[in-house]
């Protein structure tokens, strides 16, 4: 994980520092009479567009070992919940998995009976001192399989409700109804060893934090919106035994609207007919606007990182280096990064499988080669903002220009280029994630399109689970690629990597696994093998395998990572047993 590399000195910087939803806001005195609420509004996703407090705003709630965290929010304001997050956690010094959460804390009175170890991971990256952290990741709990409801009250100074609660149903274990007011349902438990002696002998450790957590977020159609009362003063959320305060302070003047869009301009201009020639050097311009086109920025720069921690008055975010991720596992959608990408010709799009360490990303002008044309059959670059360079040298205090550049290779292929920007917005209470793609040409009019081996997404991801609203909130998988390149010190990039591991260990995919037709469009697509791509779905080797090529050291890509994306063989599994294809 980055935030492993980005050392001891940010991350404290980001855990210490308190972030600021909005210079200059006139905070609303929460007295006043108690009002009806507005209720039964249906919602499927964030609005688009300007915003009025009658507009149903998303909100997202957070909860720590037992504390809530403080929510800021435009007075009067339509509100439904978007996202819940509750973690608890406790610490050990010696190793008994996570039976500590169910003596003491917070989650200590529900029922863990059925807790079942599901993977295992270490990260391939050392930590400062040269021990490794080990992540094991449990399951099967009797409170994260039965089916759970939240309510959530709005509570005046004298702890007294102002208006009908929001009730959300948490689901019930893998099952997916149409009752569930969350496209994503995570409850899971995480211990941590965090001072292995190596990667493979965690014997020595003495330092473990085991923690419990649910993730709930994407609201679905069953989600509904209520006002938000001016004698409201907290949130009161009863879930299980469990009863939390989240106090509320409202802003009656806010600097900015809600939502959130972005906006690419190419600052280099093309050649005749629209046309960029190969070896050109692209400098492009981004423009953050919030949802009635009010600049979150000055022109010409962005928030440092150490502003967007402090002073952060727009709610651009960058990357989160306080709170660990793990893909399926852990928090993903708290990772922040802000990044853009090219990626062409689009007629070449397919996955990257060479591995980058972090002397590719720490690239002295800030562009990142991803995707080498006669190594990887396709080109790719990356920008991140901040750059990784500084990033990685922990420079928080670097300027942060809205200019970035990419280097097209002298021998592009001619056809369509896709150049994207992935980024988050957190508001007073709402966090948006979007991403704009613009097109360019390269050596030709002529229009080209990716053609990707995969579709019928739409199947399971519709209303708030949309591709355009989940993950990035980008629903064009053709620009996924330049990114998703495998990392030494996080193996899982590959989109194919994650998307495998993902539908495979969440239980909430409709399909049978083996069912490869289900996303998969010819047998072409199935047919190349990997120890990754065996991994992304498979658990285990058989022991003929585990003979002739070595134990399994990662549960997301299998081998190690020298070997982990290499073509296993073109003549073993070009087929799959009841694959459809």
């Amino acid at each position: 994980m980055l935030d492993v590399l980005l050392g001891t000195a940010l991350v404290g910087v980001a855990a210490s520092c308190a972030v600021s939803d909005g210079g200059g806001e006139r905070a609303v005195d929460p007295a006043g009479p108690t009002a009806r609420a507005t209720s039964a509004l249906q919602v499927t996703g964030p609005s688009e567009g300007p915003t009025t407090t009658d507009t149903p705003i998303g909100i997202a709630l957070d909860v720590d070992n037992g504390s809530g965290t403080p929510l800021r929010v435009r007075a009067n304001q339509q509100l439904y919940i978007d996202q819940i997050d509750i973690r608890a956690s406790t610490t050990a010094a010696v190793d008994h998995g996570v039976q500590g959460l169910a003596t003491s804390g917070d989650f200590a009175s529900l029922d863990w009976s059925g807790l079942s170890l599901r993977d295992e991971e270490v990260l391939a990256a050392p930590n400062p001192d040269g021990t490794f952290e080990r992540r094991r990741f449990y399951r099967s709990a009797r409170w994260m399989e039965e089916q759970s409801v939240i309510v959530v009250d709005q509570i005046d100074a004298g702890g007294q409700p102002t208006a009908p609660p929001w009730t959300v149903h948490v689901g019930k274990g893998d099952d997916r109804t149409p009752a569930d007011n969350f496209f994503v349902r995570r409850l899971r438990a995480i211990q941590y060893a965090k001072d292995c002696a190596s990667r493979g002998d965690c014997t020595t450790a003495t330092n473990y934090v085991e923690e419990a957590l649910v993730e709930l977020r994407n609201a679905t159609r069953a989600s509904h919106a209520i006002k938000l009362q001016p004698s409201t003063t907290a949130l009161r959320m009863r879930w299980r035994t469990r009863t939390y305060s989240i106090p509320v302070i409202q802003v009656g003047s806010p600097t900015f609207d809600y939502n959130f869009g972005i906006s690419i301009d190419p600052l280099t201009p093309a050649e005749a007919g629209g046309i960029y020639a190969p070896g050109t050097t692209l400098r492009f311009r981004v423009t953050f606007r919030d949802g009635s086109g009010t600049r979150l920025h000055p022109v010409g720069s962005l928030p440092t990182y150490l502003e967007s921690l402090t002073a952060n008055d727009s709610g651009l975010q960058y990357w989160n280096a306080a709170d660990p991720v793990a893909t399926y596992w852990r928090r993903k959608h708290r990772e922040h990064q802000m990044v853009a990408s090219i990626v062409g010709p689009a007629q070449a799009v397919q996955p990257i499988r060479s591995t980058l360490g972090p002397a590719d990303l720490a690239s002295p002008d800030g562009i990142v080669t991803t995707g080498v044309l006669s190594r990887d059959g396709v080109f790719g670059q990356a920008w991140s903002f901040p750059t990784f360079g500084n990033l990685l040298a922990g420079n928080i205090t670097a300027p942060v220009s809205d200019e970035f550049t990419f280097r097209l290779p002298p021998d592009a292929p001619a056809g369509t280029y896709l150049v994207s920007l992935k980024a988050r917005r957190n508001y007073l209470g709402q966090e948006l994630p979007r991403t704009r793609t613009i097109e360019i040409q390269v050596g030709t009019a002529e229009h080209t399109e990716a053609k990707l081996g995969t579709g019928g997404c739409k199947t399971c991801h519709d209303g708030g689970g949309a591709l355009g609203i989940v993950l990035h909130g980008n629903d064009n998988r053709a620009t996924c690629t330049p990114c998703h390149a495998p990392l030494t010190f996080e193996p899982e990039g590959p989109v194919s990597v994650r998307t495998h591991f993902v539908h495979s260990r969440s239980g909430r995919f409709d399909a049978p696994l083996t069912r490869c037709a289900s996303c998969h469009l010819d047998n072409a697509s199935i047919a190349r093998t990997s120890q990754s791509a065996c991994l992304s779905c498979h658990k285990s080797y058989p022991p003929s395998h585990v003979t002739k090529f070595g134990p399994i050291e990662s549960a997301y890509v299998g081998g190690t990572l020298a070997t982990a994306f290499q073509q296993c063989t073109a003549t073993c599994h070009t087929t799959h047993p009841n694959s459809g294809l």
